[in-house]
């Protein structure tokens, strides 16, 4: 399995069909999963039908996938997911950053640290304009995640969904960061 991304901890690499046993588990943590679906966890056969395939995808103006697993370099212990992926499938000016990690990978930094080589890594490629990432209004540490990596609050919003879950009534919430904002952050000004 050939590694996309290094970061000082982790390793990003393409998804495989032997992630499945993974994937079953981190989508069958209710709590993995409260700010997803109310905490239901994904049957086996849902994660390999959909899930897995969603997460293999190559999309063809960038002719990578969008997901990328996510390991500890020290040990190699799954930790979760990441995403970068283009919304549209003939384009690459707009895409979405999003993870979703082991609870017992919650608090560690993972997050951030994947998140900002995955923008460093996006940004680096021409044609990237701008990076959105959604959540619950409620997934404090979610939002917290996304602001120290310098995406700031869009808007708002309200889903129609089909079965409202805790925390739904507050909102959904859009964060981005465009191409020049993220030049600006990351390289010094001289003076």
């Amino acid at each position: 399995m050939s590694i996309f991304l290094e970061t000082p901890r982790l390793e990003l690499r393409a998804f495989v069909e032997s992630d499945l046993t993974h994937l079953v588990e981190l989508d069958g943590d209710p709590q993995v999963m409260r700010f997803i679906d109310g905490g239901r966890p994904t049957s086996v056969e849902a994660v390999r039908e959909r899930v897995l395939p969603r997460l293999r995808h190559v999309y063809p103006a960038w002719g990578l996938p969008g997901f990328w697993a996510a390991r500890e370099r020290d040990g190699g212990r799954f930790v979760g997911w990441f995403e970068l992926r283009p919304l549209a499938e003939d384009g690459v000016d707009v895409v979405e950053l999003g993870y979703r990690l082991r609870r017992d990978a919650w608090g560690l930094g993972y997050a951030t640290e994947g998140s900002r080589a995955l923008l460093d890594r996006g940004f680096a490629e021409p044609g990237l304009r701008e990076v959105t990432a959604n959540t619950m209004s409620v997934n404090r540490g979610s939002r917290r995640v996304l602001e120290k990596l310098g995406l700031t609050l869009r808007r708002t919003y309200f889903g129609d969904w089909p079965e409202p879950i805790e925390g739904s009534e507050h909102g959904e919430v859009e964060y981005t960061i465009t191409r020049a904002e993220w030049l600006l952050r990351t390289r010094p000004t001289l003076t």
